[in-house]
């Protein structure tokens, strides 16, 4: 017979199957009640079960107390009460409560009292309908059945307990011969034709439970004998010799019981766990009235298996419920949509209070957000910079504006390249440096739109790569106009040095070094979209993560050094005679480059979501118009406004 504990197991199996929270407990003030209610209650904890009250009771209990009992059950709120306790104990409970008409409680009873005969009557059901409990496993044992019709004091007078068994099942006393009769002392004797009557439950086989459990034991123990005392023919290695009968030890057949594993012959397999149990095995019964008689139906069972897994089935359509429905039993209700649990100060964690969710109730997926009453989620927006929206439409026109600009004047160089104010600065590296401006107005409408991996890695290349080319040749530019003023000294060769392909090797060099970072941070660790959720509960903002946040500021770093190396040259040579050199609105585009980008370092890191895209693109429209600007717009202004002055005597005029 399995341990109790797996009994309290299976009984919490089944508080937890039907979802029941706030039950009350009845246990027998002894070791078998005190010690399977403390199983059942760790078991139910792990489920967030709470246990109203614990009422204790005793056959021997005086009436004051199974009174005291009977009012903690009338006066709690639960609608669930186990019973774990003994039938003799539990019985005069039952019966008080039948007298005091209390009703509407679910019951769960352990095997001693579901199915015992006296309190399985009509007169407790209307207390108790729909009772369940668990019993031990049943068998139909038929071959049993021949042996038990045979039984007769007549066929073997020496047989024990027989003649006992023939008083209480015929109703007289057998006589047999020779046997001296005290007739006063014994009551009605047998005539000797007397028959058994069949049809008496005693003989009903077909549902057997505790003779299984003998039926089992005895098997086993066979088992456990035969291993011992049979070995296999000789020749053949053994793992233990074979014992002889006279050398049988107690202690040899429990060490034995303990390895069993075999099916019975009704197809059960027996075996015994590391504390001695057997596999516990319970039907779930159910207390239904048919043909006006308390019936033990069974609506489901609790096993085990040999790797330890336990498994509870139920057959819910089967059960017959007191109120037709399956009952509830909760302390406080489920809190509804919008508020949570506030526990309720000095009570278990099943009685709680319901109040307004401060935020989430649930938390939501990190792409959702809890509306205001904190019953829905609700898809967060989605946002980066578009073309649709006013900050992505000024950038577009300006970006636009910057490019036409910039292939504009573009164009007026080549058409004016023969004349003295282009010559004067430089026609091939001014071509260079509109070229790389084109650019850089056109690099703002990569940051526009949603982010995908090929324009997060190409908008940051392509703005470092074209601002080292654009400041590469405002350098080359800086360092001709510093070369052509001495060479105008007496035995200067510095012209001869600096001349067109010195001009595009500083160029392209200081753009290939640009080139080389950029190819290192996409092998390495390049930028990725990214969903952002730390700026506001209610959006996600999609932006290109840098990846590398050193190869971002190597990259704007290097623009910088090359910024601050023109800056130095050009306000060297600030002072030169202003018809010959540009050095001084070199100077001012630098000047402007380097406010810009400094004011920027900043700005970006506080901007929150898309405007942090935003004002990288106006840092980078800002100064490319800054250089557009500075430089271009007085050689533009000569030509068409002040043709004149575009003669070579007058460039030369004052030097």
């Amino acid at each position: 017979m399995p341990s109790d504990y797996f009994q309290a197991k299976a009984l919490a199996a089944l508080v937890n199957h039907f979802g029941w929270q706030w039950i009350g407990a009845i246990q027998s003030d002894n070791d078998f009640g005190r010690n399977g209610l403390q199983a059942f209650t760790e078991e139910v904890k792990t489920f967030g079960v709470c246990i109203a009250f614990v009422g204790t009771i005793l056959r021997t209990y005086t009436i004051d107390k199974l009174l005291h009992v009977v009012e903690m059950i009338k006066q709690s709120t639960v609608k669930v009460i186990l019973g774990f306790a003994a039938e003799g104990d539990f019985f005069p409970l039952m019966r008080e409560i039948v007298k005091q008409n209390i009703t509407g409680i679910q019951w769960l009873a352990t095997h001693s009292w579901v199915t015992a005969a006296r309190p399985s009557s009509v007169e407790m059901y209307q207390s108790f309908a729909g009772t369940l409990g668990f019993v031990g496993q049943k068998a139909a044992m038929l071959n049993l059945k021949p042996i038990l019709t045979s039984i007769s004091p007549y066929k073997d007078p020496n047989a024990a307990f027989v003649r006992d068994f023939w008083e209480i099942m015929v109703g007289c006393r057998p006589v047999l011969p020779g046997e001296q009769i005290d007739i006063e002392s014994i009551g009605k004797l047998c005539k000797g034709n007397e028959t058994i009557n069949f049809q008496d439950m005693f003989f009903d086989v077909t549902e057997l439970r505790d003779p299984y459990n003998v039926h089992k034991a005895v098997y086993a123990i066979a088992h456990a004998l035969h291993q011992l005392l049979f070995c296999q023919p000789v020749g053949i290695k053994t793992v233990k010799p074979c014992l002889n009968l006279s050398e049988l030890q107690t202690k040899q057949v429990t060490e034995q019981l303990q390895m069993l594993n075999f099916t019975n012959q009704f197809g059960d397999s027996i075996f015994f766990d590391k504390n001695g149990n057997p596999p516990p095995y319970y039907d779930l019964i159910n207390w239904q009235l048919i043909n006006g008689k308390v019936q033990h139906v069974t609506v489901g069972h609790y096993s085990s298996f040999v790797n330890g897994v336990y498994k509870l089935e139920v057959d819910e359509e089967d059960i017959a419920w007191r109120t037709g429905n399956v009952p509830t039993s909760s302390c406080s209700n489920v809190c509804p949509i919008g508020t949570r649990k506030a526990q309720i100060k000095g009570n278990p964690s099943c009685c709680f209070d319901c109040v307004p969710c401060a935020a989430e109730c649930s938390p939501c997926p990190r792409e959702y957000w809890s509306n205001d009453r904190k019953d829905e989620c609700i898809p967060k927006t989605i946002e980066f910079l578009t073309y649709r929206e006013p900050i992505g439409i000024a950038v577009t026109v300006v970006s636009l504006l910057g490019a036409s600009l910039s292939l504009a004047t573009l164009m007026v160089y080549i058409r004016y390249r023969e004349t003295p104010v282009i010559k004067a600065s430089n026609s091939e590296l001014s071509c260079f440096l509109l070229f790389s401006l084109l650019l850089c107005f056109l690099s703002p409408l990569t940051f526009i739109g949603r982010p995908t991996v090929w324009t997060c890695m190409l908008r940051h290349t392509a703005f470092g790569v074209t601002f080292a080319l654009c400041i590469s040749s405002v350098l080359g530019k800086t360092i001709v106009v510093v070369t052509a003023f001495k060479a105008t000294f007496p035995g200067n060769k510095a012209a001869t040095k600096f001349g067109p392909s010195q001009q595009r090797i500083i160029v392209c060099s200081c753009t290939v070094i640009q080139i080389i970072i950029c190819v290192l941070w996409l092998r390495l660790n390049p930028p990725f979209p990214d969903m952002v959720f730390r700026y506001n509960n209610k959006n996600i903002v999609l932006e290109c993560n840098p990846g590398s946040e050193a190869a971002f500021y190597a990259v704007l770093g290097y623009i910088g050094l090359l910024a601050i190396t023109c800056l130095v040259l050009a306000f060297l040579a600030r002072k030169l005679p202003n018809n010959f050199n540009e050095a001084k609105f070199i100077t001012f585009s630098m000047l402007i480059f380097c406010a810009v980008w400094i004011t920027f370092i900043p700005a970006y890191i506080s901007s929150p979501g898309k405007f942090t895209v935003a004002a990288e693109t106006f840092a980078i429209l800002t100064s490319a118009f800054g250089l557009l600007i500075c430089i271009f717009v007085p050689k533009c202004h000569i030509i068409f406004i002040k043709p004149k002055k575009n003669t070579k005597r007058h460039i030369m005029g004052k030097f």
